[in-house]
């Protein structure tokens, strides 16, 4: 065999190799993991309470009460005390869950963690979700978003801070016990290309990067932290209204994610979604970046046009 076969071939097996290294660990957190061997953890061992952020709407929602039909008491936390009162009283009758509420808007300052606190006090938190989250009213260029100042220091504080707090509030309870869980909602943009949603994609990728480095500092002592990346699902943030093969509800995407906790701490939560990321990351690869990019901002461009004549009519 002549050199310039061997190293054809060793090319050849190289990417092959390289094929199955990453497809087989994707195969398995995304379809096999979570459809024949998951869940593994039960949420009513990690402690008698969960903590939900965001939980009167859309996926905060929808894991309220998935939590509380496996038999765990929840902690509701949103901004509308009317809305806490629906879920709440929705929850109770559906469950045998205890519900407590908590009413505070996450984008106003740090004071709002010492009423959290107080409300928490006593509870034994095992579950916390983060979900709590806001972005554009439609994608827009950086510089022409609507009251831009205001919106943006919302965007961070309600993104970002948010998170952080959380779990500093609710941690020091779980490293007591050697055991929790906390799964924090970032979104596909923090992965993908997101043109026009630029400061919610890097807010989202933030809570992607902690989530990751959160859960290697803590794994050792019993504390899974789940990064979750969810693609478009049919709620009042994302103003879609119908459920499609790309977009579902949110019941179904949390009973989706939710078979992905301890199979993986890093999910789409939805197998079309992770479809969608790895048709990106494949354009990526073979077609470069720039394309990508290209590609995403002529969809964002869409969607604001449209958006912007359903504004105007």
């Amino acid at each position: 065999m002549s050199v310039c076969s061997c190293i054809s071939t060793t090319c050849v097996v190289i990417v092959i190799l390289q094929i199955i290294k990453t497809l087989v660990p994707w195969l398995y957190k995304n379809l096999l993991g979570p459809k024949f061997f998951g869940p593994k953890i039960d949420v009513r061992r990690m402690g008698q309470w969960a903590v939900i952020t965001g939980a009167t709407d859309g996926i905060g929602k929808a894991y309220a009460k998935a939590l509380a039909k496996k038999g765990v008491n929840v902690v509701l936390i949103s901004r509308s005390k009317d809305k806490l009162e629906k879920v709440a009283e929705e929850i109770k009758s559906a469950s045998s869950a205890q519900v407590k509420i908590i009413d505070v808007d996450f984008t106003q300052g740090p004071e709002i963690y010492d009423k959290i606190e107080k409300g928490i006090a006593g509870l034994e938190v095992g579950t916390l979700v983060n979900n709590v989250g806001m972005s554009y009213a439609n994608p827009e260029f950086f510089l022409s978003i609507q009251d831009r100042d205001k919106l943006l220091r919302d965007i961070i504080e309600c993104n970002i801070h948010s998170v952080t707090h959380m779990c500093k509030l609710v941690m020091p309870g779980m490293v007591e016990r050697k055991k929790g869980v906390i799964i924090n909602i970032s979104s596909l943009s923090a992965v993908v290309p997101s043109p026009l949603l630029s400061v919610y994609g890097a807010t989202k990728a933030f809570v992607d990067k902690f989530s990751v480095d959160l859960n290697t500092e803590y794994s050792s002592q019993g504390i899974i932290v789940q990064s979750v990346l969810p693609g478009y699902v049919a709620t009042n943030m994302s103003k879609i209204r119908k459920e499609t093969f790309l977009a579902p509800n949110s019941d179904n995407y949390v009973a989706s994610a939710l078979t992905t906790l301890g199979i993986t701490t890093r999910t789409t939560g939805f197998f079309p979604h992770s479809l969608m990321k790895l048709t990106v990351d494949i354009i990526k690869a073979v077609a470069c970046e720039p394309a990508a990019n290209k590609l995403s901002l002529k969809t964002m461009l869409n969607i604001r046009k449209k958006a912007l004549r359903k504004k105007a009519q």
